[in-house]
């Protein structure tokens, strides 16, 4: 006896959400389902989002960067920490995740901003978070000198399981995580200019950055 259509469809949801390496969005859902309404595969993901909010799973169904994916579970932190620590991979220092809050909080913002901000100098911590591919470079601010601009990637709304930058948390919040008075001015001081520059300020460029002689990521013209 074959499965009830909501049932299949409900697990072949479940499977396309496990297999893709990126969250799914509604559209590319609906190219891999044609015959599956919009009413349908959206009542099947809420359904099975609360499969996944039963008690005793370890995993859930989340929306982040206008996509769905399966995440773990908040409370299975400490277990995936030491997983992760067991394989050796590093953990953002406090000196990365603060120049990643300004940059979060006043993108697009130049590098001398940040080491304004911070009080230090943040050339390598910026290139790690390059590397990382939470920030990226939009371009140059036409001022002198013309310092190159940063800003956050999709990568990082996917890390921090946020829609888009309207859901940065407000600093009060961060603060409850940050209770050192230096770091607290750093996020203050970031969450005090969070609108984009006009075109005017900014040259975008679509390709990847490359190291000038002097050591400093350049777009590509």
């Amino acid at each position: 006896m074959s499965d009830p259509p909501e049932t299949s469809l409900r697990a072949t949801l479940e499977a396309l959400l496990f297999a893709a390496p990126e969250p799914l969005t509604p559209a590319e859902i609906r190219e891999v389902l044609p015959d599956a309404t919009p009413e349908q595969i959206e009542r099947e993901l809420a359904a099975l989002s609360k499969d996944y909010e039963q008690p005793g799973r370890g995993v859930r169904i989340s929306f982040a960067a206008g996509g769905y994916r399966i995440t773990t579970r908040r409370e299975q932190s400490g277990a995936l920490e030491r997983l992760f620590q067991s394989r050796n991979r590093s953990r953002m220092s406090q000196a990365a995740l603060e120049t990643l809050a300004v940059v979060a909080y006043r993108q697009p913002i130049t590098g001398p901003e940040i080491q304004e901000l911070r009080g230090v100098n943040s050339q390598g911590v910026l290139k790690t978070l390059l590397d990382r591919r939470l920030i990226r470079i939009l371009g140059r601010k036409a001022v002198v000198g013309r310092p190159l601009l940063y800003g956050t990637t999709r990568d990082f709304l996917l890390h921090f399981e946020l829609g888009s930058l309207t859901e940065l948390p407000k600093v009060e919040e961060l603060q409850e995580a940050l209770p050192e008075p230096a770091e607290q001015a750093s996020l203050n001081g970031a969450a005090r200019q969070t609108a984009p520059a006009s075109d005017e300020t900014i040259t975008v460029s679509a390709e990847p950055a490359e190291e000038d002689e002097a050591g400093e990521l350049e777009p590509h013209p």
